[in-house]
């Protein structure tokens, strides 16, 4: 066999060899971009299900901030109340240290009056009078059995009638400033008691809604980290695939510098004999059959992948989301009452005195009467807005024949110190302390140990 002849086979063999060789490669990685795409799509899904719950999260913590913006301010109102309340209770104790002197006073006047007359009961005496006016001043038992003595001496009567309307006068007014005075302090004390224990609760619910934001908070961050190391994950696969497509790239190139080369040689070959046409017809042929058959490996390579891209895409869908719906409650007699305060629900918080002013109703703020009274006013019916008068604002009737509308009343930090609406199922509607606008159970755990069994069925 001539040199040329020789040449001309191995440059077809080697063409034919490369063909095969970079084919096979070429299906392979095509393969394995597809399955790290295929985990792509998963880890970016995962990715866009954590972005959904930090969304959420911070909706959550964004309420949570309102919340406890609403209880401090609740809580700084409450304050503000118990201090001048204090401040009225001393105001009022010094009106009552004033009022013991003005006592004092009267007293030493009506003892220096009773010396005068006893003085002048001794001068009627011993000028010759008929009475004993001694035993009538003596023998009295009472200051008013006293002027009903004085009384039958109509003598005396005339005379003294000045001091003892004097004495009536100044006794009645003492009676009257110190009643004034003691029912006010009382009723002082009662409010700063009452105030605060309303603070104490408030504080409880303060200290509840900061954990549950803590809470989130958290899980906030660890959704955080989880998308973090996905986001990585998802790169590292992305680096996977850009240095699988740089080796292929990198592959192409070295096949084509050596086809190259080879094509070179060839047709050197093909010159050293001008005069031998036929092999170098030949050589050709062949070189261009090897080039036809790796261009058709290429072919089956991308249309493999093609095939295997589009299957793991149709395999790759979306979760599909669910939708929460709620029931609300109604009831046969005043349902618009029972449903008025469904809009409040988590969107509103405790105050003391709250739900009496349109500011505190547009923002959210009731205390529990203020809300009762403020519901059954959305079903045209107006109601009281304390405890003690709703108890007294329609009629008893007994727990066993307890129905929706019915106000529920609760022995909390004193007795009926909380009311509610029954919804029916054994659970009322009401503004807690610790939750706001809620629906309770009060068939079992804290509301089940102070329900006290009053059940009041507005007229």
């Amino acid at each position: 066999m001539s040199l040329k002849k020789k040449l001309i086979v191995l440059n077809t063999t080697i063409m034919l060899g490369l063909g095969s060789a970079f084919a096979i490669p070429s299906v392979k990685a095509e393969e394995s971009i597809t399955n790290i795409q295929s985990q792509r799509t998963g880890v970016q899904s995962d990715i866009s299900e954590a972005e959904q719950v930090i969304q959420e999260l911070k909706k959550e913590q964004t309420k949570m901030n309102a919340q406890i913006a609403q209880i401090e301010s609740a809580m700084k109102e409450n304050d503000q109340k118990i201090k001048d309340t204090k401040q009225e209770i001393k105001d009022t104790e010094k009106d009552i240290d004033s009022l013991k002197k003005e006592i004092k006073a009267l007293e030493e006047r009506i003892a220096k009056r009773e010396e005068v007359l006893k003085e002048r009961a001794l001068s009627f005496q011993e000028s010759g009078g008929d009475v004993e006016y001694l035993e009538v001043v003596l023998g009295s038992k009472s200051f008013g059995e006293f002027v009903n003595r004085v009384g039958a001496v109509a003598t005396i009567v005339e005379a003294d009638q000045q001091i003892l309307s004097e004495q009536e006068a100044d006794k009645a007014d003492l009676e009257k400033k110190q009643a004034t005075v003691e029912k006010k302090l009382q009723s002082l004390k009662d409010m700063e008691v009452e105030l605060k224990g309303m603070q104490s609760q408030i504080k409880d619910q303060k200290a509840e809604t900061v954990n549950m934001k803590a809470k989130i908070e958290k899980k906030e961050s660890e959704t955080e980290a989880l998308k973090q190391s996905l986001e990585n994950k998802d790169a590292g696969l992305e680096a996977q695939i850009a240095s699988i497509r740089e080796n292929i790239k990198k592959e192409e190139e070295r096949k084509a510098s050596e086809k190259a080369d080879l094509d070179r040689a060839a047709e050197e070959v093909n010159s050293s004999n001008s005069s031998s046409q036929e092999p170098s017809s030949s050589s050709s042929e062949e070189s261009s059959s090897s080039s036809k058959g790796e261009s058709s490996a290429k072919g089956s390579s991308k249309g493999e992948s093609s095939s295997n891209s589009s299957k793991s895409s149709a395999a790759a869908k979306p979760a599909a989301s669910k939708t929460e719906t709620s029931s609300k409650p109604s009831s046969a007699n005043t349902g618009s009452a029972i449903t008025a305060g469904y809009k409040y629900i988590g969107n509103s918080t405790y105050k003391f005195g709250g739900g009496r002013t349109a500011s505190d109703i547009a923002n959210g703020l009731f205390d529990c009467s203020g809300f009762v009274a403020w519901a059954y006013k959305q079903a045209g019916v107006n109601l009281p807005a304390s405890t003690d008068a709703l108890k007294n604002a329609g009629r008893q009737v007994s727990k066993s024949q307890i129905q929706p509308g019915d106000l529920v009343f609760f022995n909390t930090y004193k007795t009926d110190g909380h009311v509610g609406i029954y919804v029916g199922g054994g659970k009322f509607i009401g503004s807690q302390s610790s939750t706001g606008v809620a629906i309770a159970n009060m068939e079992s755990g804290y509301w089940a140990g102070v329900f006290n069994g009053r059940v009041v069925r507005v007229n």
